[in-house]
């Protein structure tokens, strides 16, 4: 076996796959530029780190269970009123997640409270932030059947141990009390340890009615609301003025 290879297999045992496949490419680099052993281990181990970073970013974006792919340079900011760029912006340094607090986007349908909640998930995943995406619909099924489903157990074991966990659509589907008080629950666990982004057509004052008990609700908004930043959106539907603009378009034959 070659210096060469017994290099790879060593690389490989140690588990640095991600040197080891750019082995090639290091050794080129270190002869045409005529690096110092020093040198040429910093460049590895550079290699190295890049490769786990990059394969750490695969392995959380897959698990963040995104719906969609949204950024915050698509959103338009003068369709809406109750949040401007610069809000969104000065939430890019992420110590809202450092210190567990939470954000709300409050508003009727078709706003894009989704498209920014996803666009900031996406910003802290490159930030090296770990988040877990759930409509409420589906987050209540997964608290239904985490304690019989293997599956639904690993999914909340994921959402537990996550930095941000987004809750969609809050207020579309009807619960039950017992949904509630579920829902309740991982309010409680989750205080003052990951921060939650909420989305929601329904006010606050309207929560009480949603979830069927006032006792209860006011003892989750007070945790939810502990630490939190809220935007209250406002303006025409995005979609609505969309559908609009494109009828609008059409020359008839």
């Amino acid at each position: 076996m070659s210096g060469y290879q017994q290099t790879k297999a060593i690389l490989e045992s140690l588990k640095l796959k991600g040197a080891a496949r750019k082995l090639d490419t290091l050794l080129e680099r270190a002869e045409s530029e005529s690096l110092s052993f020093s040198g040429f281990l910093h460049q590895t181990m550079e290699a190295e780190l890049q490769d786990r970073s990059e394969r750490r970013l695969k392995r959380n974006l897959t698990a963040a269970h995104l719906p969609i792919e949204k950024r915050l340079d698509d959103f338009q900011f003068d369709r809406v009123v109750g949040i401007s760029r610069n809000e969104v912006v000065n939430l890019l340094d992420f110590r809202w997640i450092d210190m567990h607090e939470n954000i709300v986007f409050l508003g009727p349908p078709g706003l894009g409270k989704t498209h920014l909640a996803i666009a900031l998930a996406l910003k802290a995943l490159h930030a090296g932030y770990t988040v877990c995406f759930e409509r409420m619909s589906n987050l209540v099924k997964l608290l239904k059947t985490a304690e019989i489903h293997r599956s639904s157990t690993f999914r909340m074991n994921r959402i537990l141990k996550s930095h941000i966990l987004i809750i969609d659509e809050i207020g579309y589907t009807p619960i039950d009390r017992r949904e509630a008080n579920m829902f309740f629950n991982l309010v409680s666990e989750l205080y003052e340890r990951t921060s939650i982004i909420l989305t929601s057509n329904k006010g606050f004052d309207e929560w009480a009615e949603m979830m069927g008990d006032e006792i209860m609700t006011t003892a989750m908004l007070d945790r939810l609301l502990h630490h939190v930043r809220i935007f209250s959106l406002d303006g025409d539907s995005y979609r609505v003025s969309q559908s609009r603009e494109g009828k609008e378009e059409v020359v008839p034959g």
